[in-house]
């Protein structure tokens, strides 16, 4: 028995299994500048690259080479999004806080 799937209905049952299966990062990264940069990603050393290649976000790319300097596990996409907006409103000294703690 032939079984039609429809394309939506496919990226759609993808989308549940990929945030249920794919581990979410909230990353910081500082840059030649000394300024900080905050993101998310599911691959945090392609995302690395492309910061370093110039292709990643725009911020960074005149600002390379970036370094890592802090990453935190979340548990879904959604749960990142949220936390990478929350330390996005810290200050600078705060988000130091975060990676300089013992």
């Amino acid at each position: 028995m032939l079984v039609k799937i429809t394309l939506s209905a496919m990226l759609s049952q993808n989308q549940m299994m990929g945030d249920a299966l794919m581990d979410w990062l909230i990353y910081i990264v500082e840059c030649r500048d000394g300024s900080l940069y905050t993101g998310i990603t599911n691959d945090l050393q392609k995302r690395i690259d492309s910061h370093n290649a110039g292709t990643g976000a725009k911020y960074t790319a005149a600002r390379r080479p970036v370094r890592l300097v802090y990453r935190e596990n979340a548990t879904s996409r959604s749960s990142a999004s949220k936390r990478e907006i929350s330390i996005k409103r810290l200050t600078r000294k705060a988000k130091q806080e975060l990676y300089l703690k013992p």
